[in-house]
């Protein structure tokens, strides 16, 4: 815990910085909307954070929003709560699933089982399970707020750019021609593939 008071304080105070310095166009709530659902989404919950985010970055590619800030947002917030989802787990989790009660010896050897892949696995099994976990399996601070810190960055700048650029051709071509023909083209494309996926099962198995 020594080690990840720095890491907030900093965090905190990069982004006091930026808001006095960096000035955010665009309504600043939009930017707070992306921050929260960035942080529900990575300290487990089921929150909007990528359809937040690519609303966001659609509206940044009509020039409504910054882009830059808007990735910044998402970065800020999808860190924030990691830390939160692993705090959670590290300082009630384990003791919630270790406690006395019902199947207590099957959540025992669950929390074992789960000990020895983040022991050995531990960059993977961050990226791959919600971060509550992580902190019932206390995972080392270190390790963790590398891990959160890199992989937030990550998806902040891959799913901001990719629904910044490729966002305004497919609302050009709603402007166009409409959602309706839009939906079936792309339904359409989904049958197909599905029915794609179906033979090949079936030659496998044959």
């Amino acid at each position: 815990m020594a080690r990840l008071a720095p890491a907030v304080k900093a965090l905190l105070t990069f982004g006091l910085a930026l808001r006095l310095r960096h000035h955010f166009p665009g309504p600043p709530v939009d930017y707070v909307g992306v921050t929260i659902a960035a942080a529900a989404s990575w300290a487990g919950l089921p929150g909007p954070g990528e359809p937040v985010l690519i609303t966001g970055a659609l509206f940044a590619a009509k020039h409504k929003l910054d882009i830059s800030s808007l990735i910044l947002a998402a970065w800020t917030g999808a860190t924030a709560g990691g830390i939160a989802g692993w705090l959670v787990g590290l300082k009630a989790g384990r003791g919630v699933l270790a406690g006395p009660g019902p199947l207590r010896r099957i959540r025992l050897r669950a929390l074992a089982r789960g000990d020895k892949v983040f022991e050995r696995y531990a960059v993977l099994a961050i990226l791959l399970t919600p971060s509550w976990i992580a902190g019932i399996a206390r995972v080392k601070t270190t390790v963790y707020q590398i891990t959160n810190i890199v992989s937030a960055a990550v998806w902040a700048l891959g799913i901001g750019l990719a629904a910044y650029f490729a966002g305004p051709p497919i609302l050009d071509l709603v402007d166009d021609v409409g959602w309706l023909p839009v939906i079936g083209f792309v339904a359409l494309i989904g049958v197909a593939a599905g029915g794609e996926l179906r033979r090949r099962r079936r030659r496998t198995t044959a």
